[in-house]
């Protein structure tokens, strides 16, 4: 039985994490912060509350996985000093879908012969407060380090809030000749919190270290 403590536990988030777990015969969720009983931390908080949580358990060694946005480069810094005592997962989105949508991108770079510009589409909630979001900045660091031959010309990030969208990413190839597209769309929390879980039983086999989501669904 794997003991999970979810920090963010009364957000949308945190009660889709509670709501599958609860479903888990495997895993039980702690509700208290006794350190000597939590196995796991999976984070969906905000900045603030993620910083000062890795503090408390800093002598405690409970691997993190978190999925909280917004950080500044200063707090990503703190974070990555942290993960040479504990392994932690710092990731804007833990969903295979944008897992597959990465490769997919990848491979397509790596078999791409034409200067191209690029935009990347990112539709959120009206209440999400980053933008643009953490999955899209992800995404174009990723373009620029997976094209090897430097073909990729330009890369514009568009941001729209809308209702109550869960995530909506696309990624546009174009020149004057064609244009290639790649989307993902987000229809529930489900999918984030899936992939949380899943990262969750795997992350304490590993040693300290921060982490990606390559990391564990690569080799899946």
């Amino acid at each position: 039985m794997l003991n999970v403590y979810i920090n963010g536990l009364s957000g949308k988030m945190g009660q889709t994490i509670l709501h599958l777990c609860d479903t888990d015969h495997d895993l039980n969720v702690v509700t208290t912060k006794n350190l000597e009983k939590i196995d796991v931390v999976i984070d969906f908080s905000r900045p603030e509350s993620t910083l000062n949580l890795l503090k408390e358990f800093e002598d405690h060694k409970v691997p993190f996985i978190i999925g909280t946005t917004g950080f500044t480069s200063a707090q990503s810094s703190i974070i990555e000093k942290t993960a040479y005592n504990f392994p932690i997962l710092l990731a804007f989105n833990v969903s295979r879908g944008i897992f597959t949508l990465k490769n997919s991108i990848k491979k397509f770079l790596k078999e791409n012969k034409e200067e191209l510009k690029c935009s990347i589409e990112e539709i959120h909630h009206i209440s999400k407060i980053d933008s643009p979001s953490g999955t899209a900045i992800e995404l174009e660091n990723y373009i620029k380090t997976s094209d090897l031959e430097e073909r990729i010309v330009s890369i514009n990030i568009n941001s729209k809030r809308v209702g109550d969208v869960y995530g909506i990413h696309k990624v546009c190839f174009s020149n004057d000749s064609n244009v290639i597209e790649f989307k993902h769309e987000a229809l529930s929390r489900n999918v984030f919190a899936e992939g949380a879980i899943e990262i969750a039983k795997e992350i304490p086999k590993k040693d300290p270290g921060l982490y990606q989501v390559e990391d564990f669904f690569d080799d899946k």
